[in-house]
């Protein structure tokens, strides 16, 4: 997060908008990118024979977009293995398409994310969370052919094409005033349409994936599998937060994962036959095997409750009934009840400006001045002051670090002693990293390995060090549900630093 930040400084000069607005985007988890019925042909036919076409013709504009996907998502993730095997799989559904002339390109995105999305182009992206989610081929085939279906079916034109109306309406909005509750309000509904317009493309987009992936000799029930994975990542990914995790992406493109695991067990069904059931999941494992799982401690990462920058030397720990997660912009903290939230980011301000007057300059709105006041935070200078808004009371701190200076913004639905203790103290732990933590920061891995005799779901988790939730990563991980067992010799990941 804080170093895409750094680099892009997408923060500086903005204005936050209602409190409201602020609990809402920190509450909000991001699920996969992409996952109805067009016909398609048997099964059992014979894809014909095509040579890979790999020219895909790039526009100002999809290269500008191509760009800011890459500095979103931490650039791209270079790992010749999985390159292959998505190369390869990619050539099959080609193959099997009913437009073996369109060019296709997947870019591997070095984020631990679970998400998948398509340019208009051919321009395909799935991220290594996804990646590492995943337990075979036909599973990986799955989330392609779902992307490819947008493109054929020109979806991801039509969402430029939405994205672009969106831009206009979020300028013109926010262009209108200081009323933060209606900018939110007409931001919510602009989003809300686009939501529901995309549904029907989602569930368009999973009927032509499962047939172009059994076309392709892959097994359709693939896409049900991975849904069902996408699930309990999301399920897990929520913590302790009581929202419904599919609750939390109402406002997203994708409709909610229960349905779509239903529909693509439906439409596989129809595509089911011993030619179009292969997993090649041995391929696929030896394929992930090492490759980064989670954050790139390049990038900051979340340990527990604690936030770790190895690459600018610092850390801080959240409270102890919060849960983070370090997303592109900033790191989102979440009280369990959602009556509490907080963000971490990092923004520029002139040497010369104090950071008192910075936090008075106007950035947020209703910020009371009398209550700035100037501080030391393990030998960083800072300041402090609150803002009161319709709904929610803030404590925003900013901080000196080097040549940076990074914020943090507590929400609260009510001021209390505990809320006020839990901001400072969340404050006063940031400190610097020791050359010791530094070196010991290093990202978890994919491992696959052989189940031995002896070994059970509970020992394997337990070799999962410095992982949250071990026993229900592992099942999740590996597909199995809340009874099943391993058994001598299955290949199985496990996370190792």
């Amino acid at each position: 997060m804080i170093e895409r930040a750094r680099r892009r400084e997408k923060i500086t000069g903005r204005r936050l908008l209602a409190a409201s607005a602020f609990l809402c985007a920190a509450l909000t988890l991001s699920a996969c990118g992409n996952f109805g019925k067009l016909e398609t042909a048997s099964p059992a036919a014979t894809p014909p024979p095509v040579k890979p076409n790999r020219v895909v013709t790039q526009t100002p504009a999809t290269e500008r977009e191509h760009e800011r996907i890459l500095a979103s998502y931490g650039g791209a993730y270079d790992d010749p293995k999985l390159e292959a095997l998505i190369s390869k799989t990619v050539d099959r559904l080609v193959a099997a398409s009913d437009r073996p002339d369109q060019a296709y390109k997947v870019t591997i995105l070095n984020s631990g994310a679970v998400n998948a999305f398509a340019l208009p182009t051919g321009q395909l992206y799935v991220t290594r969370g996804l990646i590492a989610l995943a337990s075979d081929t036909s599973e990986l085939s799955s989330v392609l052919s779902h992307e490819m279906a947008h493109v054929l079916a020109k979806h991801a034109s039509i969402r430029e094409d939405q994205a672009r109306q969106a831009a206009v309406v979020t300028r013109v909005v926010t262009d209108m005033g200081n009323d933060p509750d209606l900018t939110a309000l007409a931001l919510a509904k602009t989003k809300l349409t686009m939501a529901s317009f995309s549904r029907q493309q989602e569930f368009e987009a999973d009927g032509i994936g499962v047939g172009l992936a059994a076309r392709a000799r892959f097994d359709p029930f693939g896409a049900a599998r991975f849904l069902t994975a996408m699930e309990r990542n999301a399920a897990l990914k929520a913590g302790k937060t009581p929202l419904d995790p599919r609750a939390q992406d109402f406002l997203s493109s994708h409709p909610a994962t229960p349905e779509r695991i239903a529909n693509a067990q439906a439409t596989a069904r129809q595509y089911s036959s011993p030619e179009s059931n292969e997993r090649d999941r041995e391929t696929y494992l030896a394929a992930i095997d090492n490759i980064v799982y989670g954050e790139d401690p390049s990038e900051g990462f979340v340990r527990g409750r604690r936030f770790l920058h190895p690459k600018l030397g610092f850390t801080f720990a959240a409270p102890e009934t919060f849960t983070l997660d370090n997303t592109a912009q900033a790191v989102i903290g979440v009280r369990e009840g959602g009556t509490q939230a907080m963000r971490f980011d990092v923004v520029r301000v002139p040497a010369e400006q104090s950071l008192g007057d910075y936090l008075n300059s106007g950035w947020m709105e209703g910020v009371e001045k009398a209550s700035t006041e100037d501080l030391t935070v393990n030998g960083f200078p800072a300041a402090s002051a609150s803002a009161t808004g319709d709904q929610w009371q803030f404590k925003i701190y900013a901080l000196r670090f080097g040549s940076d200076v990074y914020r943090f913004i507590f929400a609260a639905k009510q001021r209390t002693t505990e809320s006020d203790r839990n901001a400072r103290e969340t404050v006063n732990s940031f400190r610097r990293l020791t050359l010791d933590e530094i070196q010991a920061a290093r990202p978890l891995r994919i491992k696959i390995i052989n189940v031995q005799p002896g070994d059970t779901v509970e020992s394997l988790s337990h070799r999962m060090a410095g992982v949250d939730h071990p026993m229900e990563r592992f099942r999740m991980l590996n597909g199995l549900d809340a009874h099943a067992q391993v058994r001598p010799r299955d290949r199985v990941k496990i996370l190792v630093d």
